[in-house]
């Protein structure tokens, strides 16, 4: 496969962007970009250390003087030359993502990269009407911005959660220093040039590529960073969230998830299996948000079975180029042993295979290519209905009422999105408010940027996009002395 993004466009891609302006890392230490549809090197990153951060947390506590204090027009002035820019290089932006994490090219521009124009977007319109002074009761209470922020990004939505920390960050007129993730970086390299093309002024944003053991860790820890907010695994914002506590810092994160997709027994059953199947299989099941488990009638598990293995057989998995490719590879080696270990765990633990299973799709022995698998007959005690697998794989499990469907969605330590179909609305609406999880859809409701995002319980805290996003990099203070005896 020829990719059509060439990584020699990124000229810096060995450096950091520290202070407005790109500089060599202080030890080199070089990592290669694999292209997980080739198993090949597609470029190579430094890899930065704690002294890079300390740079990087320096420029941005020197900038956070000036853009903490400047105004809603300049931050919006500002909002304006990055989207003019980002829409100019959405094409490269989207190529970048295709090779760096094997997104199929219609999903990298229509969805990945779209995301992260998106969210831009909709950050300066609630920076237009965000209320940051409100008289009440002879105080004024003012939000300010929380600090230097760390901004901790993963690699299966790449420029979505960028855009969903940068943006709100910069809004609030936070100054940040922005790990992505070194697995797929290229995409977090090209949203730098773009934001020095645009103008930000120096110190403001900064990148420094790494590991979590060596950049991820001095993040969370830094005496000087006084918020970090990480997207990732569960285990990892642990991790984060032990580092940041010396600091008594706040602590923002999104992690993993295991959502049930409860179909009612009055639901269009057809339409919503299928459309069950695809929320699990899109971004080849990389989603922390994805339909994993889906709930269904007791009685209704064979035709369950049998609609969801013929909507699978649709999922053409292919080069991210292909034509007709629906599903691209997962990310890594990693990834896909992670995977492969827990289909046949699934199988061992007696769950019936519907679609799919181990190994390879036929014709493509050299990629992370997973085949799109179904369990059936699967019970809430298994661990393909405990374990966040994160690839294309759906596990069917039975209820036999309501109640009984609701208390499986909320036996899990995970709460970040759920899923109704039915066709009494106001039962489904019902339904939804009594399921443990940051996000509801029903009847798959169309998607908006401006809905806040984020978990209950293990997956995490805070809230990103829109007003809800922009909030979470704010402090409240109250200044008394506004009522009529001042």
């Amino acid at each position: 496969m020829t990719s059509p993004f060439d990584p020699g466009r990124l000229p810096h891609a060995t450096q950091f962007y520290i202070d407005g302006a790109w500089v060599d890392p202080l030890a080199p230490r070089l990592l290669d970009v694999i292209d997980p549809a080739t198993e090949a090197p597609c470029a190579a990153i430094a890899l930065g250390s704690a002294g890079d951060v300390d740079r990087a947390v320096a420029a941005a506590r020197r900038a956070f003087a000036t853009w903490s204090v400047s105004t809603r027009a300049e931050r919006l002035a500002v909002f304006d030359r990055i989207l003019t820019v980002y829409r100019r290089r959405m094409g490269d932006m989207a190529a970048a993502i295709s090779l760096e994490m094997g997104a199929p090219l219609p999903m990298a521009r229509d969805a990945q990269a779209w995301a992260g124009m998106a969210h831009l977007e909709e950050t300066a319109r609630a920076l237009r009407d965000f209320t940051f002074d409100q008289p009440i009761d002879g105080m004024l209470i003012t939000r300010e911005p929380v600090g230097v922020v760390g901004l901790i990004t993963p690699w299966n939505w790449p420029m979505n959660q960028i855009a969903c920390k940068v943006g709100p960050a910069l809004a609030a007129g936070c100054t940040m220093v922005l790990k992505p993730s070194e697995i797929a970086p290229l995409s977090g390299l090209l949203f730098a040039e773009i934001l020095d093309e645009a103008g930000v002024p120096p110190g403001v944003f900064n990148l420094v590529n790494g590991d979590g053991p060596a950049v991820g860790e001095a993040i969370a820890r830094h005496p000087d960073i006084e918020m970090v907010s990480f997207t990732g695994s569960t285990r990892a914002g642990t991790i984060v969230a032990r580092l940041a506590a010396d600091t008594v810092k706040r602590v923002h994160q999104e992690l993993g998830g295991k959502s049930p997709n409860i179909i009612l027994p009055d639901a269009d059953f057809t339409d919503a299996v299928r459309r069950g199947v695809a929320g699990c299989f899109g971004n080849s099941g990389q989603s922390c948000d994805a339909p994993t488990r889906m709930l269904v009638p007791a009685g209704r598990m064979d035709e369950a079975m049998a609609i969801a293995a013929q909507a699978t057989a649709t999922f053409i998995v292919g080069p991210p180029d292909g034509p007709n490719t629906r599903l691209g590879p997962v990310v890594s080696q990693v990834q896909f042993d992670k995977i492969q270990h827990l289909i046949q765990v699934g199988i061992d633990e007696g769950a019936t295979l519907v679609a799919g299973g181990p190994g390879r799709p036929d014709g493509l022995p050299v990629g992370y290519y997973v085949r799109p698998t179904v369990f059936g007959r699967v019970t809430p005690d298994m661990t393909i209905a405990r374990e966040e697998i994160f690839g294309p794989v759906l596990s069917i499990i039975a209820y036999d009422d309501v109640d009984h469907a609701i208390a499986i969605a909320n036996d899990t330590p995970y709460g970040l999105a759920a899923y109704v179909q039915g066709g009494d609305l106001a039962q489904a609406r019902a339904v939804a408010r009594r399921l443990r999880a940051g996000n509801v859809n029903i009847n798959g409701a169309p998607w908006t940027v401006a809905a806040p995002f984020g978990g209950y319980k293990q997956s995490g805290n805070g809230r990103e996009c829109g007003e809800y996003g922009l909030a979470d990099f704010l402090e409240i203070k109250a200044i008394l002395g506004y009522g009529p005896d001042a």
